[in-house]
């Protein structure tokens, strides 16, 4: 990429770097070189747009701006210091009041830092705002900030529907009001965005998440299974994302998996689990729980997309029983893998199903619902024709996701056409 283009300045949610990627043992150094998720999707869509793209973090572990390029995508990242009240206010509360909401509100609206912010968009050559979430501070600071960048601030959705406290209403509503524009994929989202902050349609852009399903194509089952080391007789069923059990339904998921191995004592499936986070220890304590041999779990976040892409090729069936969702990609990549999904029925998943034209892709389940997930799951384990056959479906409604199809879209809406 080439700094000639005007850029899109990329703002991912949360108040620092490392408050996210700690968790799943990712450092500034071994993101220099980490692939996939919906934060590079978004780079290289609007990359096949012609829209450059510049991401920018803050963080409490350095002491002046950071600036390197993302190997894979060639996007420009910069990571600005923490503002030193912001390191001040969490350290006082995690001291005196952990669990103070109207704290954390404040302390949000403190992590961006102004001034330095502004510096750092007008060096990079940065034409637009896109905040990850309209429902943070930092969209809220942003959108304030205008005075400073001179620049129209959009935000999408990816699963934040709250902020810390009722504090932050007041400025959420100036916010939403005031910027020009929300990308929002999930239907449900945006007619609630609509009921609470009264936008107009023309401020509301619907576009989904892209994955390049060029390359997300289903590999050769057996083959994957070998370099795995993972059985090649038994039916094999794959989650993978981030390890929040509540979120993300694991719960759910192995109270259904211990029904569905109890029919099926001779001829046991097994569940492969690729991801880590910050239940990590409680999710192994229920699988400890569970018949010997029942789970395999790849404790670890798979940075690698093309190790990831291995592990879903070798499946025969994805699921995804999370209680929230913002517009899931893990599902999204499962279906480019041609893998019939059984999904609790959430915004997101709900949308990705909704844009098969009639055609079965999956099947859809009330959420927190562990025996209609296990019915879903053993009939989806005993029949492989019905698989083939939702999983095709599957494939074919991926292809409408395209990096060309969503990437024109969203460089449309952010910097208009040409």
């Amino acid at each position: 990429m080439t700094a000639s283009r005007h850029a899109v300045a990329l703002l991912p949610a949360g108040d620092r770097f490392e408050d996210f990627f700690d968790k799943v043992g990712v450092t500034l150094e071994t993101f220099q070189s980490q692939t996939g998720g919906w934060l590079f999707n978004y780079v290289e869509a609007l990359d096949r747009a012609g829209r450059d793209t510049v991401v920018v973090y803050m963080s409490a572990r350095i002491s002046s701006t950071l600036r390197f390029v993302h190997e894979p995508t060639g996007c420009r990242v910069s990571v600005i210091p923490s503002p030193v009240a912001h390191r001040k206010l969490r350290a006082a509360r995690w001291r005196l009041a952990p669990g103070s909401r109207l704290l954390r509100s404040v302390e949000a609206y403190l992590a961006t830092p102004p001034r330095a912010l502004s510096r750092e968009l007008r060096e990079l050559g940065c034409a637009v705002i896109l905040c990850q979430e309209y429902e943070s501070p930092r969209f809220d600071v942003c959108v304030l900030l205008r005075r400073l960048t001179h620049l129209p601030v959009f935000a999408t959705y990816q699963g934040a529907q709250h902020g810390h406290s009722r504090i932050e209403a007041p400025l959420r509503h100036l916010a939403m009001r005031s910027c020009r524009g929300v990308i929002i994929g999930s239907a449900t989202e945006r007619a609630r965005v609509r009921g609470r902050y009264r936008l107009p349609e023309r401020k509301i852009a619907s576009i989904p998440n892209p994955l390049d399903v060029g390359r997300w194509k289903r590999q050769d089952r057996l083959e994957a299974r070998r370099a795995l080391q993972l059985p090649m007789e038994r039916r094999i069923v794959i989650w993978h994302g981030r390890v929040q059990i509540e979120r993300k339904g694991l719960d759910v998921l192995l109270a259904a998996w211990r029904e569905v191995c109890a029919h099926r004592p001779d001829r046991q499936p097994l569940l492969l689990l690729v991801g880590s986070g910050r239940d990590a220890s409680e999710l192994h304590q229920r699988i400890a729980q569970l018949p010997d041999g029942a789970v395999r779990w790849v404790d670890e976040y798979v940075q690698d997309r093309d190790r990831l892409w291995r592990y879903l090729s070798a499946a025969d069936i994805a699921t995804l029983p999370s209680r929230h969702e913002g517009f899931s990609v893990a599902a999204l990549e499962a279906m480019a893998c041609a893998l019939p999904l059984v999904a609790a029925d959430v915004s997101g998943v709900r949308d990705l199903l909704q844009a098969s034209s009639g055609r079965d892709t999956g099947i859809i389940i009330p959420p927190g619902d562990a025996g209609r997930l296990a019915e879903a799951l053993g009939r989806l384990i005993d029949d492989e024709d019905l698989c083939q056959k939702l999983g095709s479906s599957a494939r074919s409604v991926a292809e409408n996701f395209s990096l060309e199809n969503v990437g024109t879209q969203l460089g449309d809406v952010l910097l208009g056409r040409g």
